[in-house]
């Protein structure tokens, strides 16, 4: 098996969460996810997300998945 490699996928959830006036609860009630799930995607620690997540989050949260993620530039 490969070693796993380090990301530099970026998760904005925290900043879109504030913009919207939304607590990680209210999201998890509308998404039905787990509050410590989102926690894992809200502090960058998750190493996937399924379509179905990132659709849902981006209908709750009314954003695009480029608002959500991005990539961080190398150093």
């Amino acid at each position: 098996m490969p070693p796993v490699e380090d990301h530099r996928i970026v998760c904005h959830l925290d900043e879109i969460l504030e913009r919207r006036g939304m607590t990680l609860v209210e999201l998890s009630h509308k998404v039905e996810i787990t509050v410590a799930n989102l926690s894992i995607l809200k502090n960058n620690r998750a190493k996937a997300v399924r379509f179905a997540t990132l659709t849902a989050l981006c209908e709750a949260l009314d954003c695009t998945p480029g608002e959500l993620f991005t990539l961080d530039e190398e150093e």
